[in-house]
């Protein structure tokens, strides 16, 4: 079995490609390096003539071949090797007429936890409308575990004090709607300097939080691990981290804490599965990252069955909303956990029709970066 033909598609904000081969199975994959979907279909496109005549079911051969195929590395890289590689998995798992998640080493548990996104800061709506209702109605739904944005929209304006006193309110709000018996995720973008992050995290203690996600930017490896050193919650880094290297340094130099690898950016599921691997080393949690749509959530739910150290899947509802109508997925979810795949492959296949009617509308960068009042760029800290 050879590779015979790469399609690529940029679909509403995303990146998709479809790997054919020689005797007719195809594969699917997709990047989750959102903010520069056309650089990753370039370098796709570049990747093209080392792939052909390829056998798709050496995938640590491939892995190996399209990330050291020239001496330069970062994420729009680890996002094309990525969606390569989980659409390599697919073709290899139909091949051999079974669910990628039984060629990852098998299943460790019969279904997978997932933690809702619930959107970011609003306190503004009347209780039952915001952030305390929606509480309500996701655990009614059967979810365990629940994430939010906490910081209000202009917290780079705001005093210390008011900041700390906004983002309680709001955290103790989202508390009382899950009760006691559902964990709370607080999700802080990279948006706090390292003293504002420590202080902020002591502050929100009282709510038990399962853990403090991506407090301070990720430009030092560094810097993200020392604050789990300095805080007394847990702390979760890695959603913007794509090599094993990249985690290593993290949690030699932090510890033990939550590791959040997406299998669209971090090399697809040959690379995030060694990254699982060194976090075990270190009895750290996996908490895979996703938002971006059915295909990844897949890739992801079968790799979540076969990693003894994994906790918890990022999931959002947009997953089975109109918007992903061109992308047919057999994955099945009862109340808050995702369901033991078992379908062949993947088990989600694009639907070329509706693709071709559908736009694609990339997210405009600029949309994407807030100001202060004095007009510098608030995530330069």
């Amino acid at each position: 079995m050879k590779i015979e033909k790469i399609e690529t598609y940029l679909v509403r904000d995303l990146f998709l490609v479809e790997v054919t081969t020689d005797n007719g199975i195809t594969g699917l994959g997709q990047s989750a390096c959102w903010g520069f979907p056309e650089a990753v279909s370039a370098i796709v496109q570049k990747m093209i003539p080392l792939l052909l005549s390829q056998d798709p079911t050496h995938t640590e051969h491939i892995s190996q071949l399209l990330y050291r195929s020239s001496p330069f590395k970062g994420s729009v890289l680890s996002g094309a090797l990525s969606a390569i590689d989980i659409a390599l998995w697919d073709i290899k798992a139909k091949s051999f007429q079974c669910p990628v998640w039984e060629l990852l080493g098998g299943k460790v548990r019969d279904k997978v936890r997932l933690h809702l996104l619930l959107g970011g800061f609003d306190n503004q709506l009347p209780k039952e409308e915001g952030i305390y209702g929606a509480a309500k109605k996701a655990v009614e739904q059967g979810f365990t575990a629940l994430k939010i944005d906490p910081l209000p929209d202009d917290y780079f304006d705001l005093s210390l004090d008011k900041l700390v006193k906004q983002t309680k309110d709001y955290v103790g709000a989202l508390r009382e709607g899950a009760g006691e018996d559902v964990d709370i995720i607080l999700e802080i973008h990279r948006k706090l300097t390292p003293m504002v992050a420590i202080h902020l995290a002591e502050n929100l203690k009282e709510f038990n939080p399962m853990f403090y996600e991506d407090p301070i930017q990720i430009d030092s490896i560094i810097s993200q691990a020392e604050i789990a050193k300095r805080v007394s919650i847990p702390v979760a880094n890695g959603e913007r981290m794509h090599s094993i290297w990249e985690f290593r340094e993290l949690l030699t130099h932090g510890g033990p804490q939550y590791v959040r690898p997406d299998v669209g950016l971090a090399g697809g599921l040959t690379h995030t599965k060694k990254i699982a691997a060194i976090a075990e080393s270190f009895h750290s949690a996996v908490v895979t990252h996703n938002f971006l749509g059915p295909i990844l959530t897949a890739a992801s739910v079968h790799l979540d069955v076969t990693i003894p150290n994994f906790i918890t899947q990022e999931f959002t509802l947009a997953d089975e909303s109109e918007k992903h109508d061109f992308i047919n997925s057999s994955l099945n979810r009862d109340g808050g956990y995702m369901l033991l795949p078992e379908g062949i492959g993947l088990g989600v296949e694009i639907d070329k029709e509706k693709i071709s009617k559908t736009p694609y509308s990339p997210r405009e960068l600029h949309n994407a970066v807030p100001f202060r009042n004095d007009g510098s760029v608030a995530f330069s800290v």
